[in-house]
Formats: structure tokens, sequence, C-alpha cells
């Protein structure tokens, strides 16, 4: 069984990329950026709960994100993690490009050193 590894799983497409893969028979793992409030955080993921692993991590935190890596042992990683509100994104620049580009950055760059066979999918933001 294949295993999928999604950032930002709790965001829509995550939430449906979720769904299609374990539809396919996917083993699936996700990171979740964790907010001060944690309700509702993950509402769209909580009927999912028993089939998916989740992680609290953070795109501009190397060490969590070599760590999730590490413990799921992906085929393919999805990054689906972004700024994608773009009212906000314009209230907090430095942050969405820090999020959207050296988030990136890092994955790309844990991916290449823990999981260099894995598959990888990058969904941008304009």
């Amino acid at each position: 069984m294949p295993t999928a590894l999604i950032t930002g799983i709790a965001g829509q497409d995550g939430s449906y990329l979720s769904e299609y893969l374990l539809s396919l028979g996917y083993e699936v793992a996700g990171i979740i950026r964790r907010h001060s409030v944690a309700e509702n955080q993950d509402s769209r993921i909580i009927h999912l709960e028993s089939d998916i692993r989740c992680y609290y991590g953070d795109l501009l935190d190397v060490p969590s994100l070599a760590r999730i890596i590490q413990t799921v042992r992906p085929d393919e990683i999805y990054n689906l993690a972004s700024m994608s509100h773009v009212r906000i994104s314009f209230d907090v620049p430095s942050f969405t490009i820090q999020t959207n580009a050296l988030g990136v950055l890092n994955i790309l760059e844990v991916y290449r050193t823990v999981a260099p066979k894995a598959h990888f999918y990058q969904a941008s933001s304009s």
C-alpha cells in the first residue's frame, strides 16, 4: 500500500485529496499547522480521523518537517500548505513570502535528504 504525506491536509484541497487517496487504498498522513485556538482547525478532516495520521508541523520549521518525513517515510509528498488567502497575504507579506517560497525550499531540502525516492507534487499559490 503506498503512503502519501499531505502538507495542508486540513485545508479544502488537502481534505479532498485525502478522501481520494484513501479511496485508492493509500495510507495517508498529513501535516497540520497548529493554531493557538485548536477548535475547527481540523474540521474538514475530522470524519477521516480514524483513517489518517496527522502531525503538527510547519513549513518554516525544518526539524519538524524532517521528523515527520522520517516517521512517515512517504512514497508521495503533496505540498498543499501555503498562505492562500489573498487579502491576508497583503496584510502579512513577509509571512506569505516565507511560507510560500522558503517553506517550499525547506520541504524540498528535507525531501531530498530524507525521502529522495518519493514523488513530489507542489501546488503553488500566486
